[in-house]
């Protein structure tokens, strides 16, 4: 037993004292140190893992030149060339499995085991756009007259620019470079200033294959001048977006300098409806599974939960079981179900909601706030609120923390007027029945880009976007290469064709 302990803090000690993180940006097929630097910190320790180089200006300029310079030849490389570049960087993914996880567990304090779908994600992206780009067939259009011949063909869009939210690090960044390597699009990666490190990762695995400058380049700012100067010049012709839908409003204004193309995935403040004829055990295990992972800051998660008052204390009684069952904390070596919040910000802003929900009528049924046991890292216990109304800011904010809100119904009336009404628009809506009719009739109501019914379901090949505030376009499917890829018509006359002048 005490030589299994030394082991593992020699192994902790180790990885905390000598594991070379990534600290520089890619850029121009190189790595390179900006004028800037940034501190990153765990998290779960509240301690530095690394400091990274940052953009600058001149940074900026040179990223820009470098992807407008390589779209010309990156965009008319085969598909069968950009295809075995695309295997390359995934196999460089996957024999740096461990590395890649490692990054994101200690620029997050993420728990290792949730660390494994930011990095499955990466690979499913890589291997599935592979693909999916083969499958893009230009086709033909009948002319009415006769009288011509029409292609329509798919190219490239341009030049691509993404900018990356700080909750799945490699996820949201897989979910932009598949696409766009695949359609010929150069592509400059801005990652959170929160959690560069596994995204630098990325750009040193681009080196090592020496993937063609310019194609994939990854950088960050704390600077919002530099990061403006990114989506107002006229290079970008595609700009990729996932976070708030106020950093969306923000992008688009600047990005107004030219016309662009936008794809986003934003904000969202997802309505959960269970009602008395519901699978408890499934709905709870649903709502509990995803709310507490990732310390609730998906953007997916359930906010809102409307319960039936005829399984209000059933459904109650299985959630908050499951909330004091659940592992909180920061160790590689145990199940742990959720981890810290991403800073202090974050944690002060999810205490406030709690806060303000209890005092303005809430019932806190178990945790809101750090758990006894840790003295250290911006951690919220798994918590359960009942009796929410739509008068506090836990019912009207995207939470982004492990809360659970719980709201009575006890007629249908009302349910669906306020399931809908959600200015930070709808991404994703849950419903719990065994009556079909019912299912259906919510589906076709609910104001959401994705319904989920007695279940969740989230791959790469399945298509995920919101309606509104929540956003533009999609990431994921063959519709988010889609945004990435532009059409032209081609027409030819047939040699039996003689002009007709038009009358003005």
């Amino acid at each position: 037993i005490l030589v299994t302990k030394l082991k593992k803090i020699l192994e902790h000690y180790l990885i905390e004292s000598y594991m070379k993180f990534p600290t520089k940006m890619y850029i121009n097929g190189k790595l390179t140190s900006g004028n800037g630097y940034k501190q990153v910190f765990n998290p779960a320790t509240e301690k530095e893992v690394v400091t990274v180089s940052t953009a600058g200006l001149r940074d900026i300029e040179k990223a820009l030149q470098s992807a407008k310079n390589a779209f010309p030849s990156w965009s008319t490389t085969s598909i069968a060339d950009r295809q075995r570049w695309m295997k390359k960087l995934c196999d460089e993914v996957v024999k740096n499995e461990d590395f890649l996880r490692e990054c994101i567990h200690y620029e997050m304090g993420k728990p290792w085991a949730q660390t494994y779908e930011d990095w499955d994600r990466l690979v499913a992206s890589l291997d599935f756009y592979s693909e999916e780009i083969s499958r893009i067939q230009n086709y033909s259009l009948v002319d009415r007259a006769g009288t011509h011949n029409h292609r329509m063909v798919y190219e490239a869009a341009g030049v691509v620019l993404a900018f990356l939210a700080w909750n799945f690090p490699l996820l949201n960044l897989a979910f932009k470079i598949g696409p766009a390597m695949a359609a010929g699009c150069p592509i400059i990666i801005r990652p959170s200033e929160m959690t560069p490190i596994s995204a630098y990762a990325v750009g040193m695995l681009c080196k090592k294959i020496k993937l063609p400058d310019g194609v994939v380049q990854i950088l960050c700012t704390e600077s919002h001048e530099v990061a403006d100067k990114l989506t107002s010049s006229n290079i970008p012709q595609v700009i990729t977006l996932i976070g708030s839908t106020q950093t969306g409003q923000h992008i688009m204004r600047t990005g107004a300098s030219s016309i662009k193309r936008y794809s986003m995935e934003l904000g969202g403040n997802a309505p959960v409806l269970i009602f008395e004829d519901a699978d408890l055990d499934l709905a709870a295990d649903i709502v509990t599974g995803v709310k507490f992972s990732n310390a609730g800051q998906i953007c997916v998660a359930p906010n809102r939960i409307f319960v039936s008052d005829l399984v209000k204390k059933d459904f109650t009684d299985k959630v908050v079981s499951r909330a004091k069952a659940a592992k909180v904390g920061f160790d590689k070596n145990k199940e742990i179900t959720t981890g810290p919040v991403i800073d202090k910000r974050a944690f002060e802003n999810i205490k406030m909601l709690i806060d303000d929900a209890v005092t303005n009528g809430a019932k806190l049924l178990v945790g809101g706030d750090r758990p006894s046991y840790l003295k250290q890292g911006y951690y919220i216990a798994p918590t359960v609120l009942s009796d929410v109304t739509e008068t506090m800011q836990v019912y009207l904010q995207e939470t982004f923390g492990p809360i659970i809100s719980l709201i009575t119904f006890s007629e249908e009336t009302m349910l669906l007027k306020m399931a809908n009404d959600c200015d930070e628009g709808g991404l994703t809506a849950y419903v719990f029945t065994s009556d079909q009719t019912r299912a259906e009739y919510y589906a076709s109501k609910l104001r959401y880009g994705e319904i989920q019914i007695n279940g969740v379901k989230y791959d790469i090949d399945l298509p995920h976007g919101g309606i509104g505030q929540s956003g533009i376009g999609h990431d994921c499917s063959s519709l988010a290469l889609m945004d990435y890829l532009v059409q032209k018509r081609i027409t030819s006359a047939k040699k039996t064709y003689k002009f007709e002048r038009l009358n003005s």
